[in-house]
């Protein structure tokens, strides 16, 4: 007998529907086959789904050859989430379930006693099914809140297969996923900025960052609180729009991240990877292309700390997505295109001890000793950085002060109220944030805002400073922004003068 399952599986960010098609017959020598590009952990979904139907107290086919083909049979088959719709087809083909499954589409791992566990993707799994017809999906119980963010299909969550089976004889039906209750809004991740101990510039200019979403390079001394400033930063950041909030949600379904029974992202992804990552850990790659730390942190922020520590050719990778927003990973079997807009903060120490211009300890690296370690970082890598911050050494009275600083809240809300400007004023367009606008927009909300004042400034100090012309516009981005803080539709001198003393300054 021949049955027919809908599945699905992730190639890249985006969900591929799959059938599976199991066939019994009689055979004097027994077997199992799977067809169809499988990789080995489909291959061993032989002995899981045998070992998972004897143990649910139902047959396996003895005597019988079983062959199960995954379609469409050029697209490559990986991970366990056909177990289920495997099960299921064998039950059906077997004779043991009699059910019409032509709407339903299944994902899902079986443990060898029966129990179904979670698997990765199920977002864009149920969401092509949905487009493609598809009006009920049974999934793990954990994958349900993700999958339930679909509208258009009913989510039945499964936690085992005797429990689908029972359901599909009409002997116990599960109840359609109906979501927990009211969705708590969560919390603002990170430490509270009243917590950094002075350093009210750099809170100023994070501030600005965040709400324009542009990219900061902090230089200072050990313990000056770069690192403590850039992870305070989630806490000032808005939460995402539902439409951003899918697509961080998405991602991290695919990349496994998402934690069991979790349903939409609202807190802005915040990623610090470790400076002997790799290339491809942080741009993504693999056989089947995979998003890596830039995709992670889209909609939100990635913290590099030590910069001059990363390979060289790690940080040159960052170069296109810094521009495009986008990153394209091809390899001989596949490519992907994945997003990744995302506003880079980043720290480092001024020479190789760290004390290169600190009024208290001495430097002990030699001009070329801290020319070469700023060397490091490239030219085009920082010519893609808004704003330069410099974060000295915090002297004992401010240290030893009990007043509190201003609390992340109250920067928050102003923030929120910038990007309430940012997100009218580009309605209907592919920009969000001062910092994504292109040549077009640059020239219509910035250069053709400025006062005569602010025009005569950007004049001389394009001349003074060797401004590029991507320089040039990243200023622009930064004084719309800072005008933006001021309600002020026309940029004047003073958001241009406060834009270019965050240009990095030339020795």
């Amino acid at each position: 007998m021949l049955a027919r399952v809908r599945s699905s599986a992730v190639s890249g960010l985006d969900g591929v529907m799959v059938d599976v098609e199991v066939d019994i017959s009689r055979a004097q020598n027994p077997t199992t086959s799977i067809v169809g590009l499988p990789d080995a952990a489909v291959q061993e979904s032989r002995e899981r789904v045998r070992a998972a139907i004897r143990n649910s107290a139902l047959t396996w086919p003895f005597n019988s050859r079983v062959t199960v083909n995954l379609a469409p049979a050029d697209l490559r088959k990986e991970g366990p989430a056909y177990d289920l719709p495997i099960a299921t087809g064998v039950l059906v083909a077997s004779g043991q379930v009699e059910a019409d499954l032509d709407d339903a589409v299944f994902v899902g791992e079986l443990a060898l006693d029966g129990q179904v566990r979670a698997i990765r993707g199920a977002l864009p799994m149920i969401a092509v099914a949905r487009d493609r017809g598809a009006c009920r999906a049974f999934v793990p119980v954990p994958n349900a809140p993700e999958a339930a963010l679909v509208e258009g299909i009913e989510v039945y969550p499964v936690a085992s297969l005797s429990q689908l089976a029972a359901h599909l004889l009409g002997k116990a039906a599960i109840t359609p996923w109906a979501g927990d209750g009211a969705e708590e809004p969560e919390a603002a991740g990170g430490p509270d900025l009243a917590e950094v101990i002075g350093q009210e510039h750099a809170k100023r200019a994070l501030a600005i960052a965040a709400a324009g979403g542009h990219n900061v390079l902090m230089r200072g001394p050990p313990g000056s609180g770069k690192t403590l400033l850039a992870r305070a930063i989630p806490s000032i950041l808005p939460p995402m729009t539902n439409d951003e909030a899918l697509e961080a949600t998405r991602i991290h379904s695919v990349a496994g991240l998402l934690p069991a029974g979790a349903g939409l992202l609202r807190e802005r992804p915040f990623r610090a990877p470790h400076h002997t990552i790799s290339h491809a850990g942080l741009v993504g790659g693999g056989s089947n292309p995979r998003p890596g730390e830039i995709t992670l942190c889209h909609h939100g922020v990635l913290f590099l700390d030590e910069l001059p520590e990363f390979g060289s050719q790690v940080l040159e990778v960052l170069r296109q997505p810094l521009e495009d927003r986008t990153v394209t990973i091809s390899r001989a079997r596949a490519a992907a295109t994945f997003p990744a807009s995302f506003a880079l903060v980043a720290a480092q120490n001024p020479c190789p001890c760290g004390y290169r211009g600190d009024p208290v300890r001495q430097c002990l690296c030699s001009p070329a000793a801290a020319a070469r370690y700023q060397r490091r970082v490239s030219g085009p890598v920082l010519d893609r950085i808004d704003i330069f911050l410099d974060v000295p050494r915090v002297d004992y009275e401010k240290l030893a002060s009990a007043a509190p600083g201003e609390p992340s809240a109250a920067i928050a809300a102003r923030v929120g109220a910038v990007r309430a400007i940012q997100r009218e004023r580009f309605a209907g367009t592919g920009a969000r944030l001062n910092a994504e606008m292109g040549p077009a927009e640059v020239r219509e909300h910035a250069q053709a805002k400025l006062s005569e004042e602010a025009r005569g400034l950007l004049r001389s100090a394009t001349q003074r400073m060797a401004l590029s012309a991507r320089a040039f516009h990243r200023v622009l981005k930064v004084a719309r922004t800072v005008a933006d803080f001021d309600r002020a539709d026309v940029i004047g001198a003073g958001h241009m003068a406060e834009a270019l003393q965050y240009r990095e300054r030339v020795d």
